[in-house]
């Protein structure tokens, strides 16, 4: 009986004291998705990949407005937000801890405004989208003269451009209408 209580004394504890201590994780480890809003463009790449639709994303015109939301009740941990996100405003958190007494709660938001067409002044992407595009352009080109031209281009929306390439100078180009009229 004591040997056997030595060689218990010995191995150690076999279990963790989690909920009494902090749980560590494995690197690598798959928590609850986490937003920057500020680092978001309102791209919907990652509603795109989500195959559990956790993630939508929702366009309202009156209010001049794209709303991101993560609902964690649908959410698989897979990471594919995370892998898709060309600003890395998602990231995987080592939070496993979501237990909540709302299911309201479980909803996560984020709202961006919308670029209007200079043209029609219909709203047709995200602010923070056209002005990451001018500021690559720039950074691209090395030329920060065309700042005002690459924003004027980027604010006509892309029904107007078409339009606009149709009737070029006045003439109507015949292969870009046959395409329209069909």
């Amino acid at each position: 009986m004591l040997k056997l209580l030595k060689t218990i004394m010995r191995a150690g504890e076999p279990t963790v004291k989690y909920p009494f201590a902090p749980l560590e994780v494995s690197p690598g480890f798959r928590g609850k998705p986490e937003l920057d809003p500020r680092q978001c463009i309102a791209c919907a790449a990652c509603t795109s990949a989500c195959p559990a639709n956790a993630l939508t994303m929702e366009t309202s015109a009156q209010d001049n407005t794209r709303t991101w939301q993560l609902y964690l009740g649908r959410c698989i941990y897979c990471g594919r937000c995370e892998e898709v996100c060309p600003t890395r405003a998602i990231r995987l958190s080592e939070n496993f801890e979501l237990a909540v007494t709302c299911k309201a709660d479980l909803f996560t938001r984020a709202t961006f405004r919308l670029q209007h067409c200079t043209q029609c002044q219909r709203p047709f992407a995200p602010e923070k989208s056209i002005d990451m595009a001018i500021a690559l352009l720039v950074q691209q080109q090395n030329a920060p003269q065309n700042l005002k031209l690459l924003r004027q281009q980027a604010g006509i929306c892309p029904e107007c451009k078409q339009r606009a390439a149709l009737f070029h100078g006045g003439c109507e180009n015949i292969s870009f209408a046959i395409k329209e009229k069909q």
